[in-house]
């Protein structure tokens, strides 16, 4: 369970978070819907723990345990994952090198042997097969030259891999044309589970088609200003944001 209680965050003195409070439960996939300038990316980032942002109140508890207070290698070993709106390129550093480093580092983290070169190769060409990612961008550089579906792609391969307690989407259909929608959405429904939970962060009912939530949250001004179940993202899909766009946070 991951739960944030009166969350007030700045960057560079200017108040991004104003108080924000959400619970999202064990095995519930919650969507955070609003306009742009609301906060969305923001809350995404400081669960993560981006450097730059200047939390002035609040905690954020993974099963009961104040994640603020740890660094983000720390917070990614206690399961807390990011899929960014934006993926990197990281020239020089190849895709199966990176996937390696990251999926032994935290399993040394938990005081599990390091795989073998073997069983890591399996567990990456499975997780690859289910995602229809090319065998050929695994031999290249992390997301290099890669299109927009390619890194969604890769940043999904990641999370099966790593299988995380909590995972946050942030807008990962930004980009995404319909069958790279339909097969990156297919990759997360496939982590569903019990004891794995999903912030899922989009402006669009489409995604929300594929990925269907147990609940939605509206946020403006920075902070959650309504909820409710998948019904709400229609509602505005219809509506817009309009009428929650009076003094937003930026």
């Amino acid at each position: 369970m991951l739960e944030i209680n009166n969350l007030v965050v700045q960057i560079e003195d200017k108040r991004i978070l104003n108080g924000l409070s959400l619970t999202v439960n064990d095995g519930e996939v919650a969507a955070i819907m609003g306009p742009n300038g609301s906060g969305k990316s923001t809350l995404s980032y400081v669960i993560a723990g981006k450097e730059d942002y200047e939390v002035l109140d609040g905690e954020i508890r993974l099963d009961g345990e104040n994640i603020l207070e740890m660094e983000p290698d720390a917070r990614a070993a206690a399961g807390i994952f990011l899929a960014f709106q934006y993926p990197l390129e990281i020239p020089g550093v190849g895709t199966m090198t990176f996937l390696k480093a990251a999926l032994n580092a935290q399993r040394k983290s938990r005081g599990e042997d390091e795989l073998t070169t073997p069983d890591f190769i399996r567990r990456v060409n499975a997780a690859a097969d289910t995602l229809e990612i090319n065998k050929d961008m695994l031999k290249r550089a992390l997301n290099v030259g890669f299109s927009g579906g390619e890194k969604k792609r890769m940043e999904i391969l990641q999370m099966a891999l790593l299988q995380p307690r909590f995972c946050v989407l942030d807008e990962t259909d930004s980009g995404l044309d319909i069958d790279a929608l339909r097969i990156v959405s297919e990759g997360v429904n496939a982590l569903r589970a019990k004891n794995r939970s999903f912030l899922v962060i989009t402006h669009y009912q489409r995604l929300l088609n594929h990925i269907v939530p147990d609940t939605v949250h509206v946020m403006a001004q920075g902070r959650v200003v309504k909820s409710g179940g998948k019904e709400l993202a229609l509602e505005l899909e219809a509506s817009g944001y309009a009428e929650y766009r009076t003094n937003e946070a930026a």
